[in-house]
């Protein structure tokens, strides 16, 4: 069996393929929709790389690469008879995972009075990054469903990732007892 090459030069005036074969152009909708879920996935990856991140969050964090990798997927394939109902493996449970996180870390925050400034810890500063990214995602994945039918389930677990990264983030500067950062509007 010969090795596929890497590059396919298919690309080169800016066009590419969607699952099936559909060319479009890469600033398609769909294509910026599964781009920032991409973008979501690798930068998840650096925050998993940090050395000493608490193995239940590694584990849950991993658990979320593999749904993105199945939201892009599922973005990446054309629905002009909005066939496709479901992204696979996207289930209410899944999404009550993350909100379980949510609630066990934030019970152990103080309750918030002001704007938290992104940074902080490395690991905070980093799952901030991951957290602006994800709205990202999220704008790019309704602009999308704005033209066509998305599974409902692909917003409500990108809100609460996004969720999820804002109290993670908060979570890792308290346990690290960094004080977190907030705005100062009359600075």
């Amino acid at each position: 069996m010969t090795k596929s090459k890497v590059y396919t030069c298919t690309g080169d005036t800016g066009a590419t393929s969607l699952v099936g074969g559909l060319r479009v152009k890469k600033t398609d909708i769909r294509i910026e929709a599964y781009g920032s879920v991409d973008e979501l996935n690798a930068n998840i990856g650096v925050l998993v790389a940090i050395p000493n991140l608490q193995p239940e969050y590694v584990d849950l964090l991993r658990r979320v690469q593999n749904k993105l990798f199945n939201i892009g997927a599922y973005l990446a394939t054309p629905n002009p008879e909005n066939a496709i109902t479901q992204c696979p493996g996207l289930t209410h449970e899944v999404i009550e995972r993350i909100e379980k996180s949510i609630d066990e870390m934030d019970v152990q925050l103080p309750p918030l009075t002001n704007f938290v400034l992104p940074g902080g810890t490395h690991r905070s500063a980093v799952a901030h990054v991951c957290r602006t990214m994800c709205r990202r995602c999220e704008r790019r994945i309704v602009a999308l469903a704005d033209t066509t039918y998305v599974d409902p389930n692909v917003l409500k677990f990108v809100n609460r990732l996004s969720d999820f990264l804002f109290v993670f983030a908060r979570f890792n500067n308290v346990a690290n007892q960094y004080d977190e950062i907030f705005w100062d509007k009359n600075c």
